[in-house]
C-alpha cells in the first residue's frame, strides 16, 4: 500500500468569487491558484454529467483548502449542523480565539461566542457565505 498524506481538503460553493473573498479577507487564506477543469474523463470523475468546475487553492498551511464551484450546479443540502451524519467543517488554527471574533466583520454569522470545552480548548463555530461551518480553534496542544 503506498503512503497516503493529505493533498486539500475541498468545499463544494454556488459562488466562488463570494467564498474566495471571504476565505482570503475574512480568514487570511490568500489563493495558491485558480483553475478550471472540465472534459469527458473530469464529467466521469466526479460522476456528473457535462461537469465542469471553477477551482481556488487556498494556503491552509500543511493542506490547501479546495473551493470549487461546479457547472451544472446541484441540489444544496439541508441546515448544515455538526451533529448531523455526513456533516463536515473545516478546523483552523488561530492564536487567540477571542481576538478573532471581536475583528470579525458583523455580518459573519457564528453559533455563538467563544467557548472553552471540557479538553481546554477555546473554540468558535462561523458560517461562510454558503452557510459551510467552519471552527476556528485555539487548541491546548
Amino acid at each position: 500500500m503506498t503512503d497516503l498524506s493529505v493533498h486539500h481538503v475541498g468545499v463544494t460553493v454556488a459562488d466562488l468569487d463570494r467564498a474566495v473573498q471571504f476565505y482570503d479577507e475574512t480568514l487570511g487564506l490568500s489563493v495558491l491558484d485558480r483553475f478550471s477543469v472540465s472534459g469527458e474523463n473530469f464529467a466521469t470523475a466526479v460522476g456528473v454529467a457535462g461537469a465542469t468546475g471553477r477551482f481556488a487553492h487556498l494556503d491552509g498551511g500543511d493542506v490547501r483548502v479546495e473551493l470549487v464551484e461546479y457547472d451544472p450546479e446541484g441540489e444544496a443540502v439541508g441546515d448544515l449542523m455538526v451533529d448531523r451524519p455526513g456533516a463536515t467543517h473545516l478546523g483552523l488554527t488561530v492564536e487567540d480565539v477571542d481576538a478573532f471574533y471581536e475583528g470579525l466583520p458583523s455580518e459573519v454569522e457564528t453559533l455563538s461566542e467563544p467557548q472553552t470545552t471540557e479538553s481546554g480548548s477555546r473554540i468558535l463555530f462561523v458560517r461562510d457565505p454558503e452557510g459551510n461551518l467552519v471552527e476556528l480553534l485555539e487548541a491546548t496542544s
